[in-house]
């Protein structure tokens, strides 16, 4: 058996979990660089039986596998990932599994994108190191008193929702299917996506990817919202229309922004975003921690020798 391991860009995934754990004759290689051509990621990828995956780095439509004769196994980071084609893995007989892990780490990290960018701790970062003593920066806001508006108040929209409400903040929440007891449950008033706009002072971003939440907010939305107001985007990249997006920053149609998650990931080295000063970039690592990391590759030793075993566990399917 060939396995491989893909996308681990800090070369941690064998030291995280106890790989040894599995057969002797399961040959395990790791990549830690990301292919994003079709062509290369099929000839790298040809010879292996078993892929562990992490979340949507690499995207494995029916064309991709198709071309990978040997699969019999793929274990994904989490319980959801959009980027595996789960019709083309069941018509094959490819058995597609999850794997535990944790929101901690990723509330953590869109708080702190939250406050560096309420702040504009990474411009005075620049700023300061080019001998500007505080010259340029947007003056900081404080939280107390500050609207937030969350897009989703799922599982990380509510816990965003607490921790504001700590600092006393005001929440604004809307959702398609969001009720106004759900979101007073949560802290939060329930209003139009227009009114949300409008009204926040910081707007963040909480939606899982769909047909009906791609291009959500667009330019006619970050025309709702403020000039001095702030989005945050931690969902996931194509929610917010990056052309508009770049449009509105660099004609200072909103103040800035913070992202984790973008259309195309690695980011280009020449995308516009990077030469925004009004735009902190997050390479999608608010997940990444030490601790989830450990579920995420423990899950896939464990999935891989339930599958071997013939009682595979975590098995996703279409919905």
């Amino acid at each position: 058996m060939k396995l491989a391991i893909l996308d681990d860009y800090q070369q941690v995934a064998l030291g995280l979990a106890d790989w040894s754990a599995l057969p002797d004759d399961v040959e395990i290689t790791v990549f830690d660089d990301h292919l994003a051509d079709e062509d290369a990621v099929a000839a790298r990828l040809e010879p292996f039986d078993i892929l562990c995956v992490m979340r949507e780095r690499t995207r494995f439509p029916r064309s991709l596998l198709e071309r990978l004769p040997n699969l019999k196994l793929m274990v994904t980071s989490a319980h959801r990932n959009a980027a595996i084609d789960l019709k083309a893995t069941a018509d094959m007989g490819v058995t597609v599994c999850g794997t535990d892990g944790s929101v901690e780490g990723t509330v953590e990290m869109i708080w702190t994108l939250i406050q560096a960018l309420l702040r504009d701790v990474v411009q005075a970062d620049r700023t300061a190191r080019a001998g500007r003593w505080q010259a340029g920066l947007r003056l900081g806001r404080e939280m107390k008193g500050t609207t937030i508006g969350l897009i989703g108040l799922g599982r990380l929209g509510a816990r965003i929702a607490a921790i504001a409400n700590f600092f006393g903040m005001t929440v604004l929440a809307w959702s398609e299917n969001l009720t106004a007891e759900r979101a007073a449950e949560c802290g939060a008033e329930l209003v139009s996506l227009d009114a949300l706009l409008q009204r926040a002072d910081l707007v963040s971003v909480h939606l899982v990817l769909s047909k009906r939440t791609r291009g959500l907010i667009g330019a006619r939305e970050l025309g709702l919202m403020r000039a001095d107001a702030l989005l945050v985007n931690t969902a996931r990249g194509p929610i917010v229309d990056e052309a508009a997006l770049v449009a509105a920053l660099r004609g200072k149609q909103i103040a800035g922004a913070a992202l984790d998650v973008f259309d195309q990931e690695p980011l280009p080295a020449d995308h516009p975003l990077l030469s925004l000063d009004n735009v902190i970039i997050s390479p999608h690592m608010a997940y990444v921690t030490e601790e989830t990391y450990r579920m995420f590759y423990t899950g896939m030793v464990e999935a891989v020798q339930a599958w071997l075993a013939g009682q595979p566990i975590k098995v996703l399917t279409l919905p």
